[in-house]
């Protein structure tokens, strides 16, 4: 897949109306960024969402990051994929995640079964030229070698540079593997880590998330009751300047992902991070 070197992945259209989502997208293509990565978290449904954002554009793509397993079934995750691959040829990546705990399902074993039966869905819907392109949420070695087995390879999601390593590694050289980082424009450390804390909350109060931070060998002092400490802090959230921003991003091309997906945190609810997305543009963007 080629969807560039660095591309914008965001929680922020959730909060926003359509006509500022249009404004939002079309602007980032005009500034080249090739690539925008959407979540699915209050209800703005991952492929419907998808499609609004491809017809507002010419060129970017789109990629769920993810579609939740657990929100539709295989067979109509399967039709609204094959309509966007064949609208929209080679612009759609459907990524595809487990997406938070549910009693007495295993992740591996729910996805692989969604994965069998998107596999043999049969339907009248015609078949696109281009064919659909998907990736799976990834952490750990088994989903990593399910995703480098059974899709075009991985996303991950707040992860570290030394992670990125370790999943290249699993998915050997040929499976794509994309990144997620935050980054917060903030010199000041005490206010830097003070936004990242609250933004990291949700996930070191998780079970499944604080199983993975400590598979990446963090302790019990670093998780600190989901408080985090300025080690695992920093090391999930780029803070400071640009120019600090953008070296530590490439980071994860150096260890091997073939793309990372930059989230810009420390933006209210409803307003744009598109005065940070421009400078990361200029600062990143091939021209």
């Amino acid at each position: 897949m080629e969807l560039g070197r660095f591309l914008i992945w965001t929680f922020d259209f959730e909060d926003q109306p359509a006509g500022m989502l249009r404004d939002s997208v079309r602007e980032l293509e005009e500034l080249g960024w090739p690539a925008i990565w959407i979540p699915e978290r209050d209800g703005r449904e991952a492929l419907t969402h998808a499609g609004f954002l491809l017809a507002s554009t010419e060129r970017m793509a789109v990629v769920n990051g993810i579609a939740r397993i657990g929100s539709r079934g295989a067979r109509w995750t399967h039709g609204a994929a094959l309509l966007l691959a064949d609208a929209y040829p080679g612009r759609h990546v459907l990524g595809l995640g487990f997406g938070g705990a549910q009693l007495g399902v295993k992740p591996l074993d729910a996805m692989s079964e969604y994965l069998d039966e998107l596999d043999t869905v049969t339907s009248s819907n015609p078949l696109p030229d281009a064919p659909i392109q998907r990736l799976l949420a990834a952490y750990g070695p088994k989903m990593l070698g399910l995703a480098r087995d059974r899709s075009e390879g991985a996303h991950t999601y707040h992860v570290t540079v030394p992670h990125t390593a370790q999943a290249r590694e699993v998915l050997g050289e040929k499976a794509f593997l994309g990144v997620e980082h935050a980054v917060l424009f903030e010199t000041d450390p005490g206010k830097a880590r003070e936004i990242a804390r609250e933004h990291l909350h949700v996930y070191l109060t998780s079970e499944y998330n604080v199983a993975k931070y400590r598979r990446l060998g963090y302790t019990e002092a670093d998780i600190d009751g989901g408080r985090g400490s300025d080690r695992l802090v920093d090391d999930l959230v780029f803070w400071g300047d640009l120019d600090t921003i953008v070296a530590k991003l490439h980071g994860h091309l150096d260890a091997g992902a073939d793309h990372v997906g930059i989230q810009v945190i420390g933006v209210e609810p409803g307003e744009s991070a598109m005065p940070h997305w421009r400078r990361l543009a200029e600062a990143l963007l091939p021209r």
